[in-house]
């Protein structure tokens, strides 16, 4: 299962409908310092292979392979002076780098 707290939620929604998209898509990628990268962008909507998770009316497509690493992630969003973005809070993650965005 993923989970999206309130403010993710919320802003998923300002770019979906700034956008014109369907959802966002959740992904891992191999690469980063940790061996991993999440890999985040908003979709117009769904692969046939996607699974499709909805909060609130928001959409979130993660593709079979990413399910695998994310299963059992929440996603927040972090709204400060000096930084905008989106964070992982991963639990099955044994190492991250730094700014968070990748992990093994």
């Amino acid at each position: 299962m993923i989970q999206l707290t309130e403010k993710a939620i919320h802003r998923v929604r300002e770019v979906v409908e700034s956008e014109k998209k369907a959802g966002l898509r959740l992904g891992v990628r191999g690469g980063g310092c940790s061996g991993l990268s999440y890999v985040t962008r908003y979709e117009s909507g769904p692969g046939a292979q996607d699974r499709v998770f909805e909060f609130d009316g928001v959409k979130v497509f993660v593709d079979p392979k990413s399910f695998m690493f994310l299963d059992g992630i929440t996603l927040d969003w972090k709204d400060t002076l000096i930084e905008k973005s989106f964070v992982f809070i991963n639990p099955k993650a044994t190492k991250s780098c730094g700014c968070g965005t990748s992990f093994s």
